[in-house]
């Protein structure tokens, strides 16, 4: 009895999963299969086009780029407010977190006046004596990669603070007494075990870079497309649903490899983390 009645709590909730994530994806699979043409011969010519192929690779770099920096940036962030007092700690999480509740098109125009030609930097710059004339910094792969990391940096130092509470300071002093240097400890002590934290505010971060819309959109123009800017191009602009269906499901399929290696070497951490 008491089975069933797990089972029957458990129907509205795989009733939502199979109607707003299993539907949509079947909807956006369907172009490819009532098209008329054979659907592996469209993922086929997709993947041997050299300007497909660069849109995928910049897509794979933007996301990898962003989520380094963000770990470069995060970690160091989170162990600082780690070391704060309680309260202190809460103000500076709340510093961090109102990014988030501002508009992303709001906050990538912003870096629309920073980064352009008569924007802030470049003003700044010359002012400076540093450049003598404006450099091209808006609508480059750079600006998206900018865009993405103020966008999602916050994500990961959230992510990483949590797991940084945890961190006992007591074994850092132990080992700077025995002659430990601060990168030894950061290497042997901290990221040991930070690691599954960091792993999962990559996670984060990558599946964010690798579909955000709206940062590439603004920040990098029609000359340097993702996969998702190359998605509304086709289906909106151009009004070929069949390739956007095409360029949705391999985008779908790399972010899942991606996102499952990522997860299977996260487990792997998990578990040295509880034997040791």
């Amino acid at each position: 009895m008491q089975k069933a009645n797990r089972f029957l709590l458990l129907i509205p909730a795989a009733l939502g999963i199979i109607v707003f994530a299993l539907f949509p994806l079947i909807q956006i699979a369907i172009p490819t299969v009532t098209s008329g043409a054979n659907p592996i011969v469209l993922y086929t010519q997709f993947l041997q086009s050299n300007y497909d192929l660069q849109v995928i690779f910049r897509t794979l770099t933007i996301a990898t780029v962003t989520t380094v920096i963000t770990v470069l940036l995060g970690l160091p962030t989170a162990l600082w407010i780690s070391r704060q007092s309680v309260s202190w700690r809460q103000f500076l999480s709340v510093i961090i977190l109102f990014p988030i509740l501002t508009n992303a098109v709001v906050r990538n125009f912003a870096w629309i006046i920073i980064l352009g030609k008569n924007g802030v930097l470049n003003n700044l710059l010359q002012a400076l004596h540093l450049i003598s004339a404006p450099l091209t910094l808006l609508y480059t792969n750079t600006a998206i990669v900018i865009g993405s990391v103020y966008l999602f940096l916050p994500i990961m130092i959230t992510t990483l603070v949590d797991s940084a509470n945890g961190l006992n300071p007591e074994i850092e002093e132990a080992a700077a007494v025995l002659g430990a240097r601060p990168f030894t400890i950061l290497r042997e002590i901290i990221l040991p075990q930070m690691a599954p934290a960091i792993l999962t505010g990559a996670i984060l971060v990558f599946s964010g870079a690798m579909t955000a819309y709206t940062t590439p959109q603004l920040l990098g123009g029609n000359r340097h497309l993702v996969m998702s800017t190359l998605i509304y191009q086709q289906a909106m602009t151009l009004g070929n649903w069949t390739n956007a269906s095409v360029v949705a499901m391999v985008l779908i399929v790399l972010s899942l490899i991606v996102l499952g290696l990522l997860r299977w070497y996260t487990g792997r951490l998990d578990r040295r983390v509880d034997h040791a």
